[in-house]
């Protein structure tokens, strides 16, 4: 009868450790799903912040004809574009998608940073900023748990403040950063996501 039990029990014991996912596996699951939560906040940040910085009638969040035609001041006033993301898969690894979330989140936090200089209203900026890091901080802590080496960014955010002659400018120059970092923050949201079901 012991031995039934004993048996029993070291069965029990070794479907348990093969039913367990890797811990690695499932740390990097719990901190994307936490980094899917940072992006939403962050989308849910950025009309708060639109309204409050920027002013000017027509610039809305929403793609119009007017904010179309503002795209050309991109390169005028030296707003970089993104990094594009892509769905991991054979041809785009794990290592390259994380890179590109924490090289879009550096550039988006340096440009808001250095608008912050030149708006009048920052402090819903401020909080924004704030989560940018903190998404950031967990990009990072995804590819330590994934044993991704870090490597430091190659790309220079240009002084966008110093080109910006008129408020209007100022205004553009937000406007079209905040509507960048929600196009960003949206595929840093899937990305997230499906790491975190894969």
């Amino acid at each position: 009868m012991k031995s039934q039990r004993l048996i029993l029990a070291v069965h029990c014991c070794l479907a348990l450790v093969y039913a367990a996912p890797l811990p690695e596996r499932d740390a990097l699951t719990r901190a994307a799903e936490l980094g899917v939560s940072l992006a939403k906040k962050i989308l849910d940040d950025i009309p708060r912040v639109h309204d409050a910085c920027v002013k000017t009638t027509g610039l809305t969040l929403e793609l119009s004809a007017e904010a179309h035609n503002l795209e050309y001041l991109l390169s005028e006033i030296g707003i970089p574009a993104a990094p594009l993301l892509k769905t991991i898969s054979e041809d785009h690894s794990l290592a390259e998608s994380l890179s590109r979330m924490l090289e879009g989140l550096d550039l988006h936090r340096d440009l808001l940073q250095n608008l912050s200089d030149v708006l009048s209203s920052t402090e819903t900026l401020k909080l924004l900023l704030a989560d940018i890091r903190d998404l950031s901080a967990q990009v990072q802590q995804m590819q330590q748990l994934a044993q991704i080496p870090m490597t430091p960014s190659q790309r220079n955010i240009p002084h966008v403040s110093s080109r910006l002659s008129s408020d209007y400018k100022v205004q553009v120059a937000a406007h079209l950063s905040l509507q960048q970092l929600r196009r960003f923050t949206q595929d840093v949201f899937r990305c997230l996501r499906h790491i975190a079901v894969s």
